[in-house]
């Protein structure tokens, strides 16, 4: 062997054990033995004790409205709300979840009606004022076919 091929080989050699230096000295290191208390945290204090006041009934508080955004059911058999016009089964069902199923409910909703209901529509957000349901509804509630396909196209279709 020449002596460039012992020193190449020396070479390799050396930056091999340093590499290897550098890799071990990454790893975290276990050692066993006597194991070591882990350091106390300081206790916590005493949470203070609550004592309730006495309210006068004048002094308490209204009892909580229930949220505008759920209707009351109306009477009889619900409506088939997939005449209105961009309001698909899944909308549907949302309504329906939230005690929409007649056409005169949604009729008779007010603008912050919408913007409560529209809140809770997820990826139907905005069809209310867009495919104007509450218009929609107004004729269908009313049995005005010939206004609502005048207006919106021909139902069923």
């Amino acid at each position: 062997m020449s002596n460039t091929a012992i020193i190449v080989v020396a070479a390799i050699f050396v930056i091999a054990l340093v590499l290897l230096l550098l890799i071990r000295g990454r790893k975290q290191r276990v050692t066993f033995g006597e194991a070591r208390p882990l350091p106390r945290a300081a206790t916590p204090p005493a949470a203070p004790q609550l004592v309730p006041t006495p309210i006068s009934p004048a002094e308490a508080p209204a009892p909580a409205a229930p949220p505008v955004s759920q209707m009351e059911p109306s009477e009889g058999a619900g409506d088939r709300l997939t005449t209105i016009k961009g309001l698909g089964p899944k909308a549907a069902t949302l309504l329906n979840g939230l005690g929409v199923t007649r056409f005169d409910q949604i009729a008779g909703w007010s603008e912050s009606d919408v913007t409560a209901i529209d809140a809770q529509m997820g990826a139907f957000k905005g069809r209310i004022t867009r495919d104007r349901w509450v218009e929609q509804a107004n004729l269908l509630a009313k049995g005005d076919t010939a206004a609502f396909e005048a207006e919106f196209g021909k139902l069923g279709g």
